[in-house]
């Protein structure tokens, strides 16, 4: 699996709070605030997610991975038989995703943006 970016998710009750505090205390920018999902980082890169529930999935991820193709991705790890928790999928937001379980229990995120 090709990977383009990796992105921490720490669920969080109240997102806006998560955003001042994280801002306030290391310097970050908002880099997008979807007010439920919002995701802050540095100019030199590094980017973390805060959520409060996905929008559309029964749980939330731990980790956002970013792939050129998703469908490729999809098929790569239904492949192995792991547990898909969230059906391949068109979003309202831009992106074209699918969650999957880890044997260690970790739910992940994989996304490629629209073009």
């Amino acid at each position: 699996m090709d990977l383009k970016r990796a992105v921490p998710i720490l669920t969080v009750p109240d997102v806006a709070a998560a955003v001042e505090e994280y801002s306030s205390l290391l310097g970050l920018d908002v880099l997008m605030d979807q007010g439920w999902i919002a995701t802050l980082g540095s100019g030199a890169g590094a980017q973390f997610s805060v959520l409060s529930k996905d929008r559309t999935a029964p749980c939330n991820p731990v980790l956002s991975l970013e792939v050129p193709d998703v469908d490729a991705a999809f098929e790569q790890v239904r492949a192995t038989g792991a547990e898909i928790v969230h059906p391949l999928q068109d979003e309202e937001w831009g992106v074209r995703r699918f969650f999957f379980r880890t044997s260690h229990g970790h739910v992940v995120n994989v996304l490629s943006h629209h073009r």
